[in-house]
């Protein structure tokens, strides 16, 4: 995070906000001093970040994104009509835009249709938001965007600020799946309380489907999986002048085709100490640090996630080897 200038939040103090690299920096601590130890997988992507992420999407065993690129792809018009409706105008947010490779296709249909919209990205990687609001209006000439910076709710709070049309929220790249289950369901809950009814999501949800195949994804051959993850230790050393040597960390994912929990995690290969910054990290051999979640889901289990969050689901897209879903939910 570069911006480090503080913020005023309003409170009966107006005291500064926590600047993004100091809720950083006590997020980290916070969690490699807890038992077990944790990183917040939101903190993967800084520059170098997004770009392995890049890479992980584009190889081999990593098809997540193209199964969803080939919903976007081939059933543009079926999802446009859906999200134009009455053919009002509508914000389209998109919480964790990334690079908007799969939402572009979605934007250019809609511009082709003449849709009354405005493109709100949300993002916590400033790189991205930045990209997005240089780059869309070149590729997509007259598209009316307006980037934000910050964490989901915030930025929702924001959006709805700008304007009472209605919102139609995309949350793509089966991101609900960074989140255990009863998180998920809390997450679409506060959700919905950010939204009117008639508001719409279209969400993402990767499937159910053969545990290597879903093991394989988080362990590629390549290793930018493996690569991914020490980026964060990596970025903790250039932000903080810690001195985590990534070499003395294995790369360690896991896959329960039971609950459909996919973890990955960091192990520390001996006893090692990690100064950050006046604080001193001690690990054990064979200690992990756990980084990142990834849910697999049932149709039914998205389908109860929509309705205790007071959605109604009205549409479920799938690839063709029905490995992933796209689905539309109207707030109720």
């Amino acid at each position: 995070m570069k911006n480090t200038e503080p913020t005023l939040m309003q409170t009966g103090t107006d005291r500064p906000a926590k600047s993004k690299t100091d809720q950083f920096y006590d997020d980290v601590l916070t969690g490699l001093q807890s038992a077990p130890k944790y990183l917040n997988s939101k903190y993967f992507y800084d520059a170098n970040g997004d770009k392995l992420f890049q890479e992980l999407m584009n190889c081999e065993e990593y098809y997540p994104t193209n199964c969803e690129l080939e919903i976007f792809s081939e059933r543009t018009a079926e999802i446009c009509k859906a999200v134009i409706g009455d053919g009002d105008a509508f914000d389209l947010i998109e919480l964790g835009a990334g690079d908007a490779t799969k939402s572009t296709y979605l934007l250019q249909y809609l511009m082709e249709q003449q849709a009354d919209f405005t493109y709100l990205p949300i993002d916590i990687s400033e790189n991205v938001i930045s990209y997005l609001n240089v780059t869309l209006p070149v590729t997509l000439t007259g598209i009316q965007i307006t980037g934000l910076n910050g964490e989901y709710f915030d930025m929702l709070e924001k959006a709805a600020s700008l304007s009472n049309k209605r919102k139609v929220v995309m949350f793509l790249g089966s991101n609900i799946g960074n989140m255990l289950v009863d998180e998920a369901e809390s997450f679409c809950r506060e959700l919905r309380e950010h939204l009117s009814a008639g508001d719409m999501m279209l969400i993402g949800f990767d499937l159910k489907k053969n545990p290597k195949t879903i093991l394989a994804a988080y362990n590629d051959k390549g290793g930018i999986t493996k690569q991914f993850n020490l980026n964060l230790l990596e970025r903790i050393n250039r932000e903080f002048g810690a001195d985590f040597d990534t070499s003395k960390f294995e790369h360690y994912p896991t896959y329960d085709p039971e609950t459909g929990a996919c973890k990955s995690y960091l192990v520390s290969i001996c006893d090692q100490e990690v100064k950050i910054g006046t604080e001193t990290i001690r690990f054990l051999r064979d200690e992990y640090i756990f980084m990142e979640i990834s849910q697999k889901f049932t149709i039914a289990q998205t389908d109860k996630m929509a309705k205790n969050g007071s959605f109604k689901p009205v549409y479920h897209f799938f690839d063709s080897r029905k490995w992933f879903t796209d689905v539309i939910w109207i707030a109720e």
